[in-house]
């Protein structure tokens, strides 16, 4: 019977291994699934974003806004960090007043867009810290799912001018 104790000791062991497997595995799937859900969050907010910017630019301000905001809403995938940046540069040049109702939509699309983004950010890069330990590559857990990216934007927040009163 002293044998007992080592079939004991290594059915534990492999319990114990198979459980904290597929626990990561587990963990693994769950941060690239929450990572795409980000992804999808953030896009929708770069699109609300760019809507509330094209019509204020219709309602209000020039060409340029116009331009940047349609070409922000119909970016392909490898152009919208530029097309996004290049919005966030001309919402920038604006001067926008709190007050109006166009431009207060912009001015929360962007502080949404900016929380998105940090959302975003945040979960992959937990999402790539998981995949990239080594016992995570080595058993292959994130084969079946594309990396997460960043999306690389300037931030979004738009600064209100000190002499308007915010609303």
């Amino acid at each position: 019977m002293p044998g007992m104790w080592w079939v004991t000791g290594t059915i534990v062991a492999v319990g114990l291994l198979s459980t904290y497997l597929i626990w990561t595995a587990g963990r693994v799937e769950r941060l690239h699934a929450r990572a795409e859900s980000a992804a999808r969050a953030l896009d929708a907010h770069l699109l609300r974003r760019a809507a509330a910017a094209a019509v204020l630019a219709e309602r209000r301000y020039g060409v340029e806004l116009y331009a940047a905001a349609r070409i922000a809403l119909d970016a392909r995938p490898d152009e919208r960090e530029a097309a996004e940046n290049d919005l966030t540069r001309q919402l920038r040049v604006v001067q926008l007043d709190p007050a109006d109702p166009d431009c207060e939509a912009v001015i929360a699309a962007s502080r949404r867009l900016a929380l998105a983004r940090q959302v975003h950010t945040d979960l992959v890069r937990d999402a790539r810290s998981a995949r990239g330990r080594p016992l995570v590559r080595l058993l292959r857990m994130g084969r079946g799912r594309e990396w997460p990216r960043y999306f690389d934007i300037d931030d979004p927040t738009l600064t209100v001018p000190a002499d308007v009163p915010a609303g």
